[in-house]
């Protein structure tokens, strides 16, 4: 009997650790009106890089965020694959190509350079109406924990260029999903 005792004991914990974690994973799809338990820092804070290659350009970018991180979103739609990119953080932010150096607000600057142009290749056609030095249109980043300036860099030799303020240098990571390239960046360690 005493047994049985301990295994409906363990199930039932099991069974919470599984909500606790669809919780979690609800939440990172989109903002959320409650706080999760406890939100995962364990992504790091060095560069992290794919060298996928891509001809597709940049359609969109776009942000969000969630009670634990704040969210990027870059959309290159009618990709075959995944897009390659290098994320990390620098000590000034400067424009790929000219050297340039544009000004980013925040305590740390995280650089992300996507292997997708702002302009269709073959046509020359702008796809994204990024500007060297301006922030991000489309993008209002008002109220966010984490990101604090969104800065176009260029979108040169076929990867588009972004410079995005922080409050402080704090985990992030990259994923992809389909012909989404997404950047999180935690609100604490």
């Amino acid at each position: 009997m005493r047994r049985l005792g301990t295994v409906a004991a363990a199930l039932v914990l099991a069974g919470a650790g599984v909500a606790g974690t669809a919780g979690a994973a609800g939440a990172a799809t989109g903002p959320a009106d409650k706080a999760p338990a406890a939100c995962s820092t364990a992504w790091g804070s060095g560069n992290k890089s794919a060298t996928t290659a891509n001809t597709k350009p940049l359609r969109d970018i776009k942000a969000s965020h969630t009670a634990c991180y704040d969210r990027m979103v870059f959309d290159i739609s009618g990709a075959d694959g995944k897009p390659g990119y290098h994320v990390g953080y620098v000590d000034a932010f400067h424009q790929d190509g000219s050297g340039e150096r544009i000004p980013v607000k925040g305590g740390a600057i995280l650089q992300i350079f996507v292997s997708a142009p702002s302009h269709d290749p073959v046509t020359g056609k702008q796809t994204y109406a990024g500007t060297a030095g301006k922030p991000l249109p489309g993008v209002n980043i008002t109220g966010y924990k984490t990101f604090t300036d969104t800065k176009f860099g260029a979108s040169f030799e076929g990867q588009t260029q972004v410079g995005l303020g922080l409050r402080a240098k704090l985990p992030f990571r990259v994923v992809q999903s389909g012909h989404e390239l997404i950047v999180d960046v935690a609100h604490k360690w």
